[in-house]
């Protein structure tokens, strides 16, 4: 059985998070989920996917940062990038409404799939605050320690000098971008894109153009935000 410490890390964020992997909390997070597998709970997303935001968007690339909650709890869906769904999966109904101020901000035509793979090449860390569920209990790996992890993430991109675009759907969200330092980096908080908040506020808050607007205005290329079909 694979643990942790034996998955591949990208090594810009092993050298970032080397003191964080080294701490107690790592090895008991790491002690629970084998344990829930020899347990034959089922654990998404797939082992090897556990850390795929990091090895999709190392610290050097980062430039936008979108947070999400923990993975989708039903088979095949997570893949690793927080709103994230494999081409060949029904797109959910928060990542509909992702498409649809998409679409309204920016004309960007509607995807044909949910996999924001394109995004992450380009530098958004699609990053949940937990990193594991079990099949049909969302939440069921909060406070096991991840969101230490993931604090330690956001909080060492918001410690850098590069520019950032955070941004930070929902209230959970929002209370785990409470350090960024907002002096530097672009904040654009709205409600979750979820079907119960998403006419609150989330749709028409452009945050795709305001996010590219930045970004050029710090010398950086806009993201290509339109998904390849």
């Amino acid at each position: 059985m694979t643990a942790m410490r034996d998955l591949m890390v990208h090594p810009e964020w092993l050298q970032a998070l080397s003191a964080e992997f080294d701490k107690p909390y790592m090895q008991a997070l790491d002690d629970f989920l084998c344990a829930q597998r020899t347990a034959g709970r089922r654990i998404y997303p797939p082992t090897e996917d556990i850390f795929r935001a990091l090895n999709k968007a190392p610290p050097s690339t980062v430039r936008v940062v979108i947070l999400g909650q923990d993975p989708y709890h039903g088979a095949g869906q997570a893949q690793g990038l927080c709103f994230s769904v494999a081409r060949d999966r029904q797109i959910p109904p928060s990542l509909r409404n992702i498409f649809l101020e998409l679409a309204a901000d920016i004309a960007c035509p509607y995807p044909s799939h949910g996999c924001l793979g394109h995004w992450a090449e380009q530098g958004v860390l699609l990053l949940n605050s937990v990193l594991t569920v079990e099949h049909g209990l969302p939440g069921s790996h909060h406070a096991r320690g991840w969101e230490q992890l993931t604090n330690a993430i956001v909080d060492y991109i918001s410690r850098r000098a590069q520019p950032t675009v955070f941004m930070l759907w929902g209230a959970h969200a929002q209370k785990q971008g409470l350090a960024i330092d907002a002096g530097r980096h672009k904040l654009l908080t709205a409600p979750h894109p979820s079907p119960l908040s998403a006419r609150r506020g989330f749709f028409g808050c452009r945050h795709f153009s305001v996010a590219n607007q930045f970004l050029q205005a710090q010398g950086y290329e806009p993201i290509d935000w339109q998904l390849k079909d």
